[in-house]
Parts: structure tokens; C-alpha cells; sequence
């Protein structure tokens, strides 16, 4: 059995609006029609139901020109519209379909048929316009992604015979919104090896170009001289200038690797500690000192400079919460930082350790929606 269109006729002529209404009785299509005299009494139609096909009279008490194909598109955008125009005006339904009409029709050459068919086709081709722009429109969202993912992913800047570098990212669940997570690993001319890792709150287009910014600022300033403390300070000045909600924070954790391959110094900001992880595989989780989230009180972060000892072959591995924040039983138990370093105690001989790292906390979280978050991991140390 065919599908009943729904039509919405717009007709101020009851002549008409009668031969109107028996040629679709004649014609082959399922039609439910509504008939309203005027532009007024059609958008407080439009407003409590959208129909299928509009057809609408171009001459109506209260539109003039294409005032009532304007009003009608911005009140039933998802609607075909076909208009009914008179014998002699032909150049007028042409203009109408030039200005976003479907389909026109000339009154006095109507046929059940023709009619039907006209309506139907105006719908399909509804349809398909209606899909054209939804794909387009994804298209454009999936380029905008893949800048602001470019923009959060940088090439590591250093010299990578002394320094090694794993980074990963890894974007949500069915690359659902794009998040804000960011990482950024440089080396200075002094040889001094300089990461970041951080992660926006929230999720989104605006959330992503926030940690863009984020991540641009804090290489400008590291490349100038600037480190420790003072640089998340700044860091934090920026995220309040920048930020469009006041809500907005943003956790981070920031390593450095002074050329002495002794030491490591740490600045945490709300976020959580990192993985250290021996030549013979072992690891090990390191709950550095730390302060508040940037942003969350502003000025009152107290942040300090921790230092981590650091033997021979060691790598620090830093990530975002998106790695161990999967469900993984009913309810609401997570993986959590023990459930992670569970597993990196598992795959801690592996070569391919933070790959194996990923792939663990995905299929433990499997059968439970998966790692909804992004991930972001960095793996670094120095070579020989």
C-alpha cells in the first residue's frame, strides 16, 4: 500500500482550491490535503505540521511576488513546493523554481495525472536536494575535523637520533564529537626535551580549536625560553581570554627532559600522574605534585615543579582520562587508573607498548560502549 502524502494546499481562490481537490480524488496519488486561503493561516499550519508538498498560489491577499515562496521555504524547509500560477505566467513559475520551488504548475492545464505525478516527483526531488545538502554538509564537518585534528596533532620538533617519540591519538566512539584533547613534544637548543599533554572539558568544533590554540601558545612558548611554572601560568591567562564559556577548564600535565637524562621536572594541573616504564618492562604509576585545573580558579592554581628520578632506558608515558575512563561491567565500574596499569604491567615488555596499551583498554571496554572519549598518549625518552 502506498504512503499518504501530505499536502498543504494554499489557494484563496474556492474554485480552484474545489478543481484542485477533485483532480487528486481522480488522480492515482494517496494524497491527505489541507487547504488554507492565506500566507497567515498556512504558517500557523506549517507551524504545528509539516507536510509532504506545498502547493501555493502565487497570488495571495496577503503575499505579493515571491513573498508567500519566501515565507513558506522559511517556515517548511523540508517541504516540496510546487506553486500554481495562470495561464499567462509562465515566466513567473519558471522564477519561482529559479528561487527554490520544486516544481509550477499552470491552472488551466491540469490533469489528474499530471498532477499527481508532479506532486510526487516535486517530493522525491525534495528528497533528493534535501539529502545532497545533509551529505555536503557532512563533508564540510569531516574537513573541519580533519583541520582541527591536524591543529591538535603536531609533528614532534626534535632530534630524533638522541630523542624517541611515540605519540597516539585516538578519536571517540564512532568519531563522535571531536574532542579537546592536545599533546605537543619539542626539544630547545639547549637540547632539553619539553612535552605537554592536556585535555579541554567538553566536547566539539569549539572545545577542539580551544586546545589548537592551547597547544600553538604553549610551543611559542617554550621555543622563547619560557618553562615551568611560569609557563602555565601563562597558559591559563590565554584559556580565560580565549574561552567562550566560563565554565571551560582545562587539565594538563607538562614534562621536561633536561639534557643530563637524570631527571625529568613535572608541572601537573588538575590532571592525573603518569606511567614510567623501565627497560626490562616494568612500569610504574607516578603521582607527581600538582595543582588545579587551568581555569577553574583562575589565579589560585598553585602550581609547582616536581622532579622524577629517572634511570637509565626509562620512558615516561603521558595520556588523557579518555584511556581509562571506559565502562567496563554494568553499572558504572571503569577501567580507572588501576585497571590501566594493570594492563601496562601486562604489555610492558612490548615493543609495540602503546599501541597494546590502546588495544587493551578498547576491548576491555568492548561490550560496554567502548572508549567514548578521545585518546591521547605520549611515550618519550632518550635513545641509547
Amino acid at each position: 500500500m502506498a504512503s499518504v502524502l501530505r499536502l498543504l494546499l494554499i489557494e484563496d481562490d474556492e474554485g480552484d482550491a474545489v478543481i484542485v481537490e477533485d483532480l487528486l480524488y481522480e488522480s492515482e496519488t494517496a494524497v491527505e490535503m489541507i487547504w488554507v486561503r492565506t500566507l497567515k493561516e498556512a504558517v500557523a499550519a506549517l507551524d504545528r505540521a509539516k507536510p509532504d508538498c506545498v502547493l501555493l498560489d502565487l497570488h495571495l491577499p496577503d503575499a505579493q511576488e515571491f513573498s508567500g515562496l519566501t515565507a513558506v521555504r522559511a517556515a517548511a524547509p523540508e517541504s516540496a513546493i510546487v506553486v500554481l500560477t495562470g495561464m499567462a505566467e509562465t515566466h513567473s513559475g519558471l522564477a519561482a523554481v529559479a528561487a527554490g520551488a520544486q516544481d509550477y504548475l499552470v491552472k488551466g492545464r491540469l490533469d489528474p495525472q499530471w498532477l499527481g505525478r508532479a506532486i510526487q516527483y516535486a517530493v522525491q526531488r525534495k528528497q533528493v536536494e534535501t539529502a545532497a545538502a545533509q551529505l555536503q554538509a557532512s563533508l564540510l564537518r569531516a574537513e573541519e575535523q580533519a583541520r582541527l585534528e591536524r591543529g591538535l596533532l603536531p609533528r614532534p620538533r626534535v632530534d630524533t637520533d638522541t630523542v624517541s617519540v611515540e605519540p597516539r591519538y585516538r578519536p571517540g566512539r564512532e568519531f563522535a564529537a571531536l574532542g579537546g584533547d592536545f599533546y605537543d613534544v619539542v626539544q630547545t637548543a639547549d637540547g632539553a626535551v619539553h612535552a605537554v599533554i592536556g585535555d579541554v572539558s567538553g566536547h566539539g568544533a569549539t572545545e577542539a580549536a580551544l586546545g589548537v590554540c592551547l597547544r600553538v601558545a604553549w610551543r611559542s612558548l617554550v621555543l622563547a625560553g619560557l618553562t615551568g611554572v611560569r609557563l602555565v601560568e601563562l597558559l591559563e591567562e590565554l584559556l580565560v581570554t580565549e574561552r567562550e564559556n566560563a565554565d571551560t577548564f582545562v587539565t594538563l600535565v607538562q614534562v621536561t627532559l633536561p639534557p643530563d637524562r637524570a631527571t625529568a621536572r613535572t608541572v601537573r594541573a588538575g590532571h592525573h600522574g603518569l606511567l614510567l616504564r623501565d627497560p626490562v618492562g616494568g612500569v610504574s604509576y607516578v603521582q607527581t605534585k600538582g595543582g588545579l585545573a587551568l581555569g577553574l580558579f583562575p589565579g589560585e592554581g598553585d602550581w609547582v615543579e616536581d622532579v622524577v628520578a629517572l634511570s637509565d632506558g626509562c620512558r615516561l608515558v603521558l595520556f588523557t582520562d579518555g584511556l581509562f575512563e571506559g565502562l567496563i561491567s554494568p553499572g558504572d565500574r571503569r577501567l580507572d587508573l588501576d585497571g590501566l596499569l594493570t594492563l601496562a604491567r601486562a604489555h610492558g615488555h612490548r615493543q609495540e607498548f602503546i599501541d597494546a596499551l590502546i588495544e587493551g583498554a578498547e576491548a576491555a571496554s568492548a561490550g560496554y560502549g567502548g572508549l567514548e572519549d578521545d585518546v591521547a598518549v605520549i611515550e618519550i625518552g632518550w635513545r641509547g
